[in-house]
């Protein structure tokens, strides 16, 4: 489970690393874009991200941690390790599900308020930000 926790970890904390970047500054540079310019831009951004790199790493992820958790339940390992595979899979990959990914669908469609969408995606984005630095820390918990 040692290794496990430790390609989890540096998992989240890429992830914390990508998402921290789009909350502490990418998010409130697009916003100051004239015109429908930030909009354009942020679609462009959604597009370019749908990689095998950062699918990979995003949701690869997800997957060792919902591994963590069944390792955890099956061998009495330490509670802590679970909270950060549950919170890694509820903050970041269910937010994104539910939240993020529609909010860019629609963007994509067009038509959508720019200032309303940014300040929900940015928002939701923060909860993201905090549930993959909270796994983070604590896989880092001995």
């Amino acid at each position: 489970m040692t290794v496990l926790r430790i390609v989890a970890g540096v998992g989240c904390g890429l992830v914390t690393g990508l998402l921290l970047a789009f909350s502490a500054g990418v998010m409130t540079a697009l916003g100051r874009l004239p015109g429908g310019d930030g909009a354009a831009a942020m679609r462009a951004i959604n597009s370019a991200v749908l990689n095998p790199l950062f699918l990979g790493v995003f949701l690869g992820t997800g997957v060792l941690c919902a591994a963590l958790v069944v390792a955890v339940v099956v061998t009495g390992g330490p509670a802590h390790v679970a909270v950060a595979g549950v919170v890694y899979l509820v903050g970041v990959i269910g937010v994104t599900a539910v939240v993020n990914v529609p909010l860019n669908d629609a963007l994509a469609a067009g038509g959508v308020d720019w200032p309303g969408y940014l300040a929900r995606w940015t928002a939701w984005n923060h909860v993201r930000t905090v549930a993959a630095t909270v796994a983070l820390v604590a896989l880092l918990v001995p």
